[in-house]
């Protein structure tokens, strides 16, 4: 991660804020004012009550994932899954031990930046930790995120969503009356981080996936109280484990759909290491922000392009930005009704997000919804082109029904009469160096 910081900092990309900051809702609040200004990701180099720097905003943006996969930004959905399926194939070994291992420090959990994020979040939270376990019966590695409440130096309180492989796992574990032992890392390499964030098959090793994207194995190091392997250069670790059998209050929380979500009873981790690289750098995601869901919308539209373009023709790209609930299909229209029948193949592709889906031509930026509404207002009419789909369950956290149900916009032009609705153009217009008219501000 510290060779990613410093690549983006070489570029431009990067602003340090040297002046203190309270890690009690300041620091989150400034994150989100500089996410409304620019991508740039943000360093923090003196936060209260820690002598760790912060750093938030790595992931923003489809541009910035692409690069980190070898992939030009309208290709991220294609390349993904090139190194989904190589990952899977994968024969030579995911990881390698480092020789010699890092220097390690050891330390508490209050050492660590505790950050509150939002007005009613029960406590600090970690957000941006990426748990490494191994299933109980296969041994194949999970990496994955969940949100986690720091209760003390000795315990955190873990929300583990049912439909997640490391629940499976922790089932399976506590069925045998056994704890699961897990890593908390914080601070991952870029190809960890994203590999975290995979949808891939349950006995799949997300480890092999980071070692595709990273083009070489992870480097690992032996965990010191636990029986794991993590990657070498994470910044700091937790260990510990799932206790069997044991649930308390954690929550609420603000989650990424913008809303807080109630206290429960959830899992239980009891700590039982904690260490870290010499002057780590902690890395802090505020949840629902645009570095949180462009993680999950790159992911999540690789996955419906993957199921698109096995079903039908003329797939060119998908996005799910801005709110992961929305997918927007890009496609080269070949017959009547095309843009219907990828409505109703992509209804099914994402059984939690596919809550409203829309189909446009390949003259329409997908990643802009001011011109996919312009497409779909100006492109034919407003009754006939939209498509409802009752009573279809939704996002799996949904006890009252309200993501329930499918709404479907075909925003394309009309089949045979695509000439009508050529694009206005002004010649010379992407190439004018608009500086080069306007005089200097005095």
């Amino acid at each position: 991660m510290r060779a990613f910081v410093d690549e983006l900092q070489r570029a431009g990309e990067l602003d340090i804020v040297d002046r203190a900051v309270d890690p009690r809702y300041e620091l989150a609040a400034v994150t989100r004012a500089a996410q409304r200004r620019s991508a740039r990701a943000l360093l923090f180099s003196n936060v209260r009550g820690t002598g760790m720097p912060v750093v938030t905003n790595l992931y923003s943006g489809r541009r910035r994932l692409a690069g980190l996969i070898g992939a030009d930004e309208d290709d991220f959905c294609r390349r993904w899954n090139a190194h989904v399926d190589a990952a899977a194939r994968r024969t030579a070994p995911a990881t390698e031990p480092m020789t010699p291992a890092p220097l390690l420090r050891a330390g508490r959990l209050r050492d660590l930046p505790l950050i509150h994020y939002h007005g009613r979040d029960a406590g600090a939270y970690f957000t941006s930790a990426v748990y490494l376990a191994r299933d109980p019966d296969t041994g194949v590695a999970n990496l994955s995120f969940h949100r986690s409440l720091v209760v003390d130096d000795g315990e955190l309180r873990v929300r583990l969503g049912s439909t997640h492989d490391l629940a499976a796992c922790q089932r399976r574990a506590e069925q045998a009356g056994e704890p699961l032992p897990a890593a908390l890392l914080i601070g991952v390499n870029p190809a960890v981080f994203l590999a975290a964030a995979a949808r891939i098959p349950a006995q799949a090793d997300e480890l092999a996936l980071a070692a595709e994207i990273a083009g070489a194995p992870i480097p690992t190091r032996r965990c010191a109280s636990i029986d794991l392997e993590v990657p070498a250069d994470t910044e700091i670790v937790v260990e510990g484990r799932f206790l069997p059998g044991i649930r308390r209050r954690e929550g609420p929380f603000g989650e990424f759909m913008g809303y807080y979500v109630s206290a429960g009873d959830n899992h239980v981790f009891e700590i039982s290491a904690v260490h870290w690289l010499a002057e780590p750098l902690f890395h802090s995601v505020v949840c629902g922000s645009a570095e949180d869901l462009s993680v999950l919308e790159a992911r999540t539209a690789a996955g419906v392009y993957r199921h698109l373009s096995a079903v039908l023709p003329g797939i060119i790209d998908v996005s799910c930005a801005p709110a992961l609930l929305n997918t927007t299909v890009k496609i080269r229209k070949q017959y009547e009704g095309h843009g219907r029948q990828v409505l109703l193949a992509a209804f099914g592709t994402d059984l939690d997000y596919n809550k409203l889906c829309i189909v446009v031509d390949e003259d329409v930026d997908i990643t802009d919804l001011n011109e996919v509404l312009w497409a779909y207002v100006t492109r034919g009419r407003a009754d006939t082109r939209v498509m409802v789909v009752n009573d279809v369950p939704g996002f799996y956290r949904d006890e009252h029904r309200d993501h329930w149900g499918r709404l479907g916009i075909d925003a394309t032009r009309p089949f045979g009469r695509e000439a009508e609705f050529e694009r206005k153009s002004i010649p010379g217009e992407d190439d004018v160096d608009l500086d080069a008219y306007l005089r200097p501000r005095v």
